[in-house]
């Protein structure tokens, strides 16, 4: 489990923006230079084997219908074409400091976010298909630093790297180990047995 602070604004997912004020806890799923995927709810990386992030919350996610109501929503990025769901998503590289991708359509709807933020100046596509940073044609990007793909245990309503993307690593705060406060949501009440308990 990672703190760190959000990276985004409210409701603005579109760019990265920081809030010293604004703090999550979340895990951490995805490390840079992984690629992830989520097939009918679970997460996976490949190459790796075995159990990524909390269970429950894939199981839950699972069991959502395909249609009708409580049907998946939309996530990340938020594209069209991809049509990804919190169900079904990915293949996603998440970025590495040094790593280099090409830049197309995919690589822009993947990864402008980053890019801006990076490059502290708006990219785009422009009629021909081509991917512009200014008025410069940018073919291929060196990321300068290391992403992090974060999820939440709560599965229905986490505000998570499947909602606004990629966390930079430079937002990262530190590490949870130990539950400081715990209060029950629906009364208010300090959920006692679950003070100081060891975060697993």
């Amino acid at each position: 489990m990672l703190v760190f602070n959000f990276p985004y604004k409210a409701e603005r997912w579109d760019s990265i923006a920081f809030d010293v004020m604004k703090y999550y806890v979340k895990r951490c799923v995805a490390l840079p230079g992984d690629t992830l995927e989520i097939k009918n709810g679970y997460y996976k990386l490949r190459g790796v084997s075995g159990e990524i992030g909390s269970l429950i919350a894939q199981q839950q996610i699972a069991a959502l219908p395909d249609s009708g109501t409580n049907v998946v929503i939309p996530c990340f990025p938020w594209s069209d074409e991809l049509k990804w769901t919190i169900k079904e998503f990915g293949p996603l590289p998440v970025p590495a400091k040094g790593q280099v991708v090409k830049m197309n359509s995919l690589s822009y709807t993947l990864y402008r976010q980053l890019i801006n933020w990076e490059q502290k100046q708006l990219s785009r596509i422009n009629e021909a298909g081509e991917i512009l940073l200014g008025d410069s044609v940018v073919r291929e990007y060196c990321f300068q630093e290391n992403y992090y793909f974060m999820a939440g245990d709560n599965a229905y309503n986490s505000q998570d790297s499947r909602y606004w993307g990629m966390l930079p690593e430079s937002f990262i705060v530190g590490r949870a180990v130990r539950v400081w406060k715990s209060v029950n949501p629906d009364t208010d009440e300090i959920r006692w047995n679950r003070i100081l308990r060891k975060i697993e």
